[in-house]
């Protein structure tokens, strides 16, 4: 996910950074010192095994219109646009992030490339970001592999748990590894300082809501 337009107070007024130029900030952002030469760049890695298929997961990341129902901080999205060609798809996706006091809407490029990954880059730079992009990758994992997520799971709803089988029919019927690489930059340090507890931990919320959103339309994968 990524973004475009415009930042809101919580009293509705609208921010212009164009009344006043802000000071350099940056030695008291909780960010100094990480990725990027400002200390404002993010970067986050996450990986994890999945119970379901390729086809079950690439299928609720790419249907877009869904985010607001499960992802962290998203509260409306609308697709613009959409262009499909023999190995990929390409849409215009608006999407709108709230959080703390801040809402801001965003256009963002989302490139489909089915049952492999998603990849989404802000259109342009924002008042809050200056850089948002995201990228679901989903990779066959072996068999082998231990099915954390359905175990913590059906220990806790153990009535839930025949519904793997259903889930996880087809011929892509492995195990799935997927990844979520998620960067971005704030615009100036100010809202990196005011909302670095909150997007501290974005990626793994989002990774997080992704595995209850699997939960909700398939059920607990295959044991």
């Amino acid at each position: 996910m990524a973004l475009l337009p415009r930042l809101v107070h919580g009293t509705g007024h609208r921010l212009s950074r164009q009344l006043f130029s802000l000071p350099d900030l940056s030695s008291l952002s909780p960010f100094s010192g990480s990725t990027g030469g400002d200390g404002r760049h993010q970067v986050y890695h996450e990986r994890k095994i999945f119970p379901y298929t390729r086809k079950q997961l690439y299928e609720l990341v790419a249907d877009a219109t869904s985010y607001p129902r499960f992802l962290p901080f998203c509260t409306d999205a609308r697709v613009l646009r959409k262009q499909s060609e023999p190995d990929r798809s390409h849409m215009d996706l608006e999407l709108t992030v709230g959080f703390m006091s801040f809402k801001e809407s965003y256009v963002s490029k989302v490139t489909c490339r089915p049952y492999e990954s998603v990849e989404a880059v802000a259109a342009s730079e924002t008042h809050l970001f200056k850089s948002l992009n995201s990228v679901w990758r989903f990779q066959p994992a072996s068999a082998q592999s231990p099915h954390s997520t359905t175990r913590a799971l059906s220990e806790a709803h153990p009535q839930e748990t025949s519904k793997a089988a259903a889930a996880s029919a087809g011929p892509d019927s492995c195990p799935t590894l997927v990844t979520l690489d998620l960067s971005f930059e704030f615009a100036n340090p100010v809202h990196a300082a005011v909302s670095a507890t909150v997007f501290g931990q974005v990626s793994k919320l989002m990774v997080k809501a992704f595995e209850e959103r699997c939960v909700d339309i398939y059920g607990y994968g295959k044991q």
